[in-house]
Parts: structure tokens; C-alpha cells; sequence
């Protein structure tokens, strides 16, 4: 009965989200239309007319996650007094899909390439990483140049994962099947109800491979020195370390310490600090924002400026009562169940796909 009514909500919340799409009440980001958005001063001089955009990206990045980033690089994008643009990052990373579309249009808005949106021109792109910049929000971090991080950022994380949702056993232990009617060998392959046999784990390990080569193709174009090869076989920490056991503590044999190798390669899936980053050439510096925000105007000559950020609009709930909400991506705050119940590929540090488990 409990598995029952969980399906049951579950599927009201994705006929939900279905409807409202459909109406247009849920933003689409890759909308033509251009969406004013509201600045707030941040920094340097408040009369100034050329601007320093600064665009965030923060949270899970997904395809609902993504629609107010884009809606301020397109502002950025069309404001001809914008003269360079600032993206702040403070994300684990998030889907490939919502990732890759996120960098396509930091580089539509570098680049004005017209292929996402257009603009009044080239704009320079730097990028100043917050917290934690992994995986995903690496991936979008390389669009521009420099690469800054704060001194307590985490970053790195480069590599890819499918979360495949799995509970045939307990299904079989209660008497619950799912009758499947299909034509294809490999159609069922990821369903809930079933394990995955060597043909369908093989699909899957294809795609994730492909993601995993996508993701090392885009860092040799934003760091030319960090080639596929380099990212994937050069070592850059080797030395011995003590064995510890599931509490961490060190494990003692005879009086001594247990020792064992400790490789890493930079794309390895895991997440360095910005020393070891700024170090292995993942980025460029380490600075706060402000030193960052100077630092492009700095390089593109402007001696007068005023540094801004996009403010988001309230929300009908925030209207309503007054009490702010975080994390908002639209104005009703439909939460979006279906992207994490959904078989998929993830450019997502290791310790974040707990946040899978709720909407983003």
C-alpha cells in the first residue's frame, strides 16, 4: 500500500509539472523571448555607465535549475554597457544535459555567436568560484578565462555517473511486478523492476563513456594544456599514506602504521582544494570576487565601473506572505520531481547525489 501511494504521488506531480509546462507558467530557458531582469549595485562606482555583469549559477544544475542563469546571461548579453561578465559558481554540478546547455550559452554570450540568443557583442568571460565548483559547475567554469577560485573552493570532480534506481528485490519479496510488452532486446533497459543484464549495463557504461569523453573535450578547449590525455593519465599526486579503517582511524600492525600508494589523476572523478587546482592547472588564480571583479575590469581597461548582479523576482508565495524562499527557479515553486526519478547521466561531485533524492 505504501509502495502504491508513493507511485500514485509520483505520478501526480509529474502530470502536474506536465500541465504546467505545457501552459507556459513554468519558464522554458531556451525561449526566444527576452525577460527583464532587475539589477543591484555590488561594488565600485554607483554613477558609472559601463558595468561589470555578474551572473550566479548556483545549486544542482538542472534543466529547471537553469532557466534564471540564462535568463541573466541573456541580459548580460543584450545590455551594451556590459563590458565583461563575471560567472559566479557555487555548485556541485548537476545533469549532462542541463550542464552542457548551460555552457553553450556562457559561450553564445562570449563568443556572440547567435546560436542560443543574441547580443550587442562579444563580452569577455572570467569566472570566480564560490564553495564548490565539481563536476558540472567545472564543466561550465572552462567556458571562460580566467579561471579564479576562493581559498576554501572545491572543484575538480571531473567525470560522469547514471544513477539507474533499482528495487527488484524488494518487488519480488512483496509480490509487485511491473508487466512490460516491448519489441527490442534492450527497450526495459534501467527500469525500476529489474536488474541490469551484461547487453543492458554495457548500454549504459557506452553513454556514460561518451559523456566522460565530452566532458575532457571541453576542458582541452578552455585549458589547451590539459589535453584528453593529460586529463586522464598524468599523475599528479603519488605517495603512501596510512590505512585507516571505516572511522578513519589508522590501522596498526606490529607498531606501525599500514601504508598504502595513493595515486590521482586530475580526471578522476574526484575533487581537489583550489592550492591543489590553481597547482595542477585547473585554474588560474585564487581570489575573492571583488579581487576578481577588479581584475577584469583591469584587463579590459575600465578605470570607471559599477559591478552588478541580477536580483530574482518574487515569487506568488513570496507576494503573498513575505517570507523569502531559496533556491527558487520559478514563480510558483513547482518543485520538479520527474528529473531525479528519471534514469540519467550526471556530471555530479560524490557526495552530492544524495541531493538527487530531492527536488532541485
Amino acid at each position: 500500500m505504501v509502495f502504491v501511494l508513493l507511485m500514485f504521488f509520483l505520478s501526480l506531480a509529474v502530470n502536474i509539472l506536465f500541465v504546467l509546462s505545457s501552459t507556459g507558467v513554468i519558464s522554458n530557458p531556451l525561449s526566444e523571448e527576452t525577460e527583464s531582469v532587475d539589477e543591484k549595485f555590488y561594488l565600485g562606482d554607483r554613477k558609472a555607465t559601463d558595468k561589470i555583469a555578474i551572473v550566479r549559477v548556483s545549486g544542482v544544475i538542472t534543466e529547471s535549475s537553469i532557466v534564471y542563469p540564462v535568463r541573466q546571461l541573456r541580459a548580460a548579453a543584450a545590455d551594451k554597457h556590459v563590458k565583461a561578465v563575471i560567472i559566479r559558481i557555487d555548485s556541485p554540478g548537476g545533469s549532462v544535459s542541463a550542464s552542457d546547455e548551460l555552457y553553450k550559452c556562457i559561450v553564445n554570450l562570449r563568443d556572440n555567436d547567435g546560436r542560443r540568443f543574441s547580443g550587442t557583442g562579444p563580452k569577455p568571460v572570467s569566472v570566480s568560484m564560490g564553495a564548490l565548483a565539481a563536476s558540472g559547475g567545472y564543466y561550465i567554469a572552462v567556458a571562460g578565462n580566467p579561471i579564479v577560485a576562493e581559498q576554501t573552493t572545491l572543484t575538480g570532480s571531473i567525470g560522469v555517473f547514471a544513477a539507474i534506481p533499482n528495487v527488484a528485490e524488494w518487488a519480488h519479496k512483496h509480490g509487485v511486478k511491473l508487466e512490460l510488452i516491448k519489441d527490442g532486446n534492450l527497450k526495459a533497459s534501467g527500469s525500476f523492476f529489474h536488474d541490469l543484464s551484461p547487453e543492458e549495463r554495457q548500454t549504459w557504461q557506452d553513454m556514460v563513456d561518451g559523456a566522460y569523453g565530452t566532458f575532457l573535450d571541453v576542458i582541452s578547449k578552455g585549458r589547451p594544456g590539459l589535453t584528453p590525455h593529460v586529463l586522464r593519465t598524468e599523475i599528479v599526486v603519488d605517495r603512501m599514506v596510512p590505512k585507516r579503517d571505516e572511522k578513519g582511524n589508522t590501522i596498526i600492525q606490529n607498531g606501525k602504521p599500514i601504508e598504502v600508494k595513493y595515486t590521482r589523476v586530475r580526471a578522476d572523478g574526484g575533487s581537489f582544494t583550489a592550492a591543489q587546482a590553481h597547482q595542477f592547472k585547473l585554474i588560474d588564480g585564487i581570489e575573492d570576487l571583488p579581487a576578481a571583479i577588479r581584475s577584469a575590469a583591469t584587463r579590459v581597461g575600465l578605470s570607471n565601473y559599477k559591478a552588478v548582479i541580477y536580483k530574482k523576482e518574487r515569487s506568488l508565495w513570496e507576494s503573498l506572505t513575505g517570507l523569502q524562499i531559496k533556491n527558487r527557479t520559478t514563480l510558483l515553486e513547482v518543485p520538479d520531481f520527474s528529473a531525479n526519478l528519471i534514469p540519467r547521466l550526471w556530471y555530479l561531485a560524490p557526495t552530492a547525489d544524495a541531493g538527487l533524492l530531492a527536488p532541485p
